[in-house]
């Protein structure tokens, strides 16, 4: 499940973190710090997220 959850990270961390940073730029934060770090906070955010969705994969046989 570990290495599911990190080719799964691949995915929706990219994703997650993409629109965090489209969400900073239109709220009008364009300097270099608030756009790295909306990219840094969706990266993290999505390693829990991503071993949640390997788990559901798990248990429904998918």
């Amino acid at each position: 499940m570990f290495r599911l959850s990190l080719i799964l990270h691949l995915f929706i961390g990219s994703t997650i973190a993409g629109s965090a940073m489209i969400a900073a730029l239109t709220m009008g934060y364009d300097t270099l710090t608030p756009v790295m770090w909306s990219a840094i906070a969706g990266f993290i955010v999505s390693f829990p997220l991503s071993y949640l969705v390997a788990k559901k994969l798990y248990e429904t046989g998918a």
